[in-house]
């Protein structure tokens, strides 16, 4: 039945459409997924890989018969197949994405073999003269245009030109999704668009503050939005969602932002000179376009800068398996622009200085530095409590009225209730030397490895340590002089090394 219907609204379809603009968004809502590969690190605007789901609400009046509704302003980036639109009266039959841009090189393409004005300003006088001509070479090429005078390349007369186009269509100064859709009857309604775009990011961005007895710590953290379209959504409900979504990448076709365009002259002298090709003009509607004369200003696309948004914290909610953090302000992400907005502040959480070596059981290790980390646990005991999305940490110790940098590092994502590692990096005071021997184990030809471990500890307090080892197939801990446990399925030693003094650990694998 359904395929009868479509059918019939083909057969009966007029050959040409009536064009409708769908009015500009009246409410936005923009969820941010970030980069599957990326945890953390800084964001590139000319490279993003996290994608967003863009909702938008939009009124339309829509005559009896087929119409061509148009959405403008749409995302670079959409993803046509992806675009549900609901509100519509049953009927639609197709969905198209307009792939060209309005550009400099894009109307001297869509010109090529029409009629256009040539606009020549005389040096001497001053008096614009306007010729009829026709273009006959796209930008690519070099532009080659003919008037009565004859055929003739653009600039290679000496004087100042522009162009005058007129009667070009085809272009769209916004990125435009296109619904065509048969009504019964004359009807105005209000519609959501709701579509994937790509072209998004976000990351977390943490700063710890350690009080000045290195008992405590401070924590905010700062949720940075990246939107790397040309289009903006301004005063839009935004949210971001932490975790991997499996999602199959199929190529989406880029929009056309146009070429440079090619101005070639032979110089005066012998043609064997071959001159450097001089580029007018690049395409996209962010660059030079005074090369020509438009019957319609074009809006420059927004510089790329970051901004910074002082709002509420942002609030978490289950998303199935994933984490969703609503913003609770309305933000607008501009075009080419990453902005950060408060993800939390949490004081006076309590943090255990731990350090600690992991090495292969039975390799001989040189005197290193140990590693130092700070640990705490995602409760709400611990003036946490919220699931903490992976990031890049700064940790700063206070040293009278300064704060001062100690480590950068990035932090995974954290649960609640799950232990928190923040590394702070290699520690001058606490060293670590390892000897390890290898004999074999009789009445077997089993091999036993004889380690020892030497930790010291120049530090004028006591401190808590952590051997972890890293286990062959089939290896174990058979004898040891110190309590050896477990974590995450590995042998872990926890040690007390007094203070200015040293301890010296035993064991044997096999």
């Amino acid at each position: 039945m359904r395929w009868a219907t479509l059918a019939w609204i083909l057969a009966t379809a007029p050959a040409v459409a009536d064009d409708m603009a769908a009015s500009p968004p009246a409410e936005l809502s923009v969820t941010v997924y970030r980069a599957p590969f990326r945890a953390a690190g800084s964001i590139n605007l000319d490279s993003l890989a996290g994608f967003a789901l863009v909702s938008e609400v939009r009124s339309v009046h829509l005559p009896a018969g087929l119409n061509r509704l148009r959405f403008e302003g749409v995302a670079d980036g959409i993803e046509p197949a992806s675009a549900i639109v609901t509100g519509l009266p049953p009927g639609v039959i197709e969905k198209n994405r307009e792939g060209k841009l309005l550009s400099p090189s894009a109307l001297i393409a869509a010109a090529l073999g029409k009629s256009v004005t040539l606009l020549r300003t005389d040096r001497k006088t001053g008096r614009q003269q306007r010729v009829d001509g026709t273009l006959l070479s796209d930008a690519e090429a070099g532009v080659v245009f003919q008037t009565s005078e004859g055929i003739e390349a653009l600039r290679c007369s000496g004087l100042p030109e522009t162009f005058s186009f007129a009667g070009v269509g085809g272009l769209a100064a916004k990125p435009t999704l296109s619904v065509l859709v048969r009504s019964a009857e004359a009807s105005t309604r209000t519609v959501t668009l709701s579509y994937l775009a790509r072209n998004f990011d976000w990351a977390a961005d943490y700063v710890a503050t350690l009080s000045s007895d290195g008992k405590t710590m401070d924590l905010g953290a700062w949720v940075t939005l990246a939107n790397g379209n040309g289009v903006g959504f301004p005063s839009a409900r935004t949210q971001v969602v932490a975790g991997r979504v499996n999602r199959e990448n199929g190529e989406v076709e880029p929009l056309d932002a146009g070429g440079p365009i090619l101005a070639q002259c032979w110089p005066r002298g012998s043609t064997s000179d071959t001159p450097e090709p001089a580029y007018l003009a690049s395409g996209g509607v962010s660059r030079d376009v005074r090369m020509f004369k438009l019957s319609q200003p074009v809006a420059a696309t927004a510089l790329m800068e970051v901004a910074v948004t002082a709002a509420r914290n942002v609030q978490q909610e289950q998303l199935g398996d994933l984490k969703l953090y609503r913003i609770p302000t309305r933000t607008t992400m501009a075009s080419r622009q990453s902005k950060q907005v408060r993800l939390m502040d949490r004081e006076r959480i309590p943090i255990t200085r731990v350090y600690g070596a992991d090495f292969e059981a039975d390799e001989s290790v040189p005197e290193a530095p140990a590693h130092l980390k700070l640990r705490t646990v995602n409760s709400t005991a611990n003036h946490l409590g919220l699931p903490l999305p992976s990031g890049h940490i700064a940790v700063f110790a206070t040293h009278g009225a300064e704060k001062l940098l100690l480590h950068e590092s990035d932090i995974q994502d954290r649960a609640l209730d799950e232990e928190v590692e923040i590394d702070l990096g290699d520690s001058p005071d606490v060293h670590v030397s390892v000897e390890s021997e290898t004999a074999a184990h009789r009445p077997s030809s089993t091999q036993v490895h004889v380690t020892r471990v030497d930790i010291s500890n120049a530090r004028p307090a006591d401190i808590d340590f952590e051997l972890r080892l890293r286990m062959r197939a089939g290896g174990r801990v058979v004898h040891a002089d110190h309590p050896v446990g477990t974590k995450n399925g590995r042998p872990l030693f926890r040690l007390a090394i007094p203070a200015n003094g040293s301890v010296t650990l035993r064991y044997q694998t096999r």
